[in-house]
């Protein structure tokens, strides 16, 4: 890859497909987070397992991982990968925040890197909870979707040092 130039723009301008085919495979990480807010009363019901339409949190970890799964399909001329881990937790922000954080962690053995899986994960995660409990709250935000940690391939370490901007 030596003197390339790694572009979605062909020769002539046009948006294209990487041509990832001469990198060299790496272990390859990244970890998104996000978060949605809500009132009190909703987070109360979703970790009580109270919600009309069920386990709620398992239902957004799954939907998730499938969208990691699923970012090429979803993202244009992202690449197809073949992810070897996906991981989405859940959990409750602490203090007097009343929401969840949302974090995804995606690994793969490849020629490119897997941060938009990580974040399409966080992304759809999130709106599954918003799907799920809109009938009790219309409030909810999704937000701070941000990469926090990324590793592997010819640019290294990325680890988040700011927060995310309000």
């Amino acid at each position: 890859m030596t003197g390339a130039t790694l572009s979605h723009l062909d020769a002539a301008g046009h948006a294209t497909m990487v041509d990832v085919s001469a990198k060299a495979p790496s272990l390859r990480e990244a970890v998104a987070k996000g978060r949605i807010t809500m009132r009190r009363t909703t987070l109360d019901m979703i970790l009580s397992g109270a919600a009309p339409k069920g386990d709620v949190l398992a239902t957004a970890r799954i939907a998730g991982i499938m969208a990691a799964k699923k970012t090429s399909d979803l993202i244009p001329l992202c690449h197809p990968l073949a992810l070897s881990s996906v991981k989405v937790d859940l959990d409750p922000m602490a203090g007097d925040a009343s929401g969840i954080e949302i974090t995804a962690r995606v690994r793969t053995t490849g020629p490119t890197g897997v941060e938009m899986e990580a974040l399409t994960a966080v992304c759809v995660a999130g709106l599954t909870l918003y799907d799920m409990c809109k009938a009790v709250d219309r409030d909810m935000e999704i937000g701070e979707i941000c990469l926090h940690h990324k590793s592997g391939g010819a640019s290294g370490l990325y680890e988040r040092t700011t927060p995310p901007s309000r």
